[in-house]
């Protein structure tokens, strides 16, 4: 993939999970607008409701919605989660869902793979970082998180605590 007369990296695909907050967009707006800057990433995918959005190809294209800095900010300040959310959790051990992941990924050369969301999205990214590695997959697993509840010893804020 091309873009102008440089060569492109691997794509990029982000979700969100768990419940919405009031910033968990604005994490979005930010990796959308990260991703569109970086020469090593090719197309900017989204993923709608989660994983489920991978496991039934409900997944669309980021870049184009967005041609001005007006659009981060609309999005930054928009409530809810903008590509929909789940609270699908995969199984403790691979699975058909995990290949399915995959396949999914592989079938739209993504390289980097970004889940914003709460606990359970953390465990998830793990595990699929784990799986993608012991399959030989070179796909960069990125947890977000959605919200931090200001409990953590030396933390002195976190988003969306105020």
């Amino acid at each position: 993939m091309k873009k102008g007369n440089m060569q492109m990296g691997k794509n990029f695909i982000i979700a969100q999970s768990g419940g919405p907050t009031s910033v968990i967009n604005a994490s979005l707006a930010g990796a959308i607008k990260r991703a569109m800057e970086s020469s090593e990433i090719g197309t900017i995918y989204g993923s709608l409701h989660g994983l489920e959005g991978i496991l039934k190809s409900r997944i669309i294209k980021l870049a184009g919605a967005f041609s001005s800095d007006a659009d981060f900010e609309c999005l930054k300040r928009t409530p809810s989660t903008a590509l929909g959310t789940c609270r699908f959790k995969l199984s403790k051990e691979p699975d058909e869902n995990y290949e399915a992941i995959a396949q999914k990924l592989r079938d739209l050369d993504i390289g980097y793979f970004l889940y914003i969301g709460g606990n359970d999205s953390m465990d998830t990214v793990d595990k699929l970082s784990k799986y993608f590695e012991d399959s030989g997959m070179d796909i960069k697993c990125v947890g977000i998180p959605k919200t931090i509840d200001n409990d953590l010893v030396e933390t002195d804020h976190t988003p969306g605590f105020g």
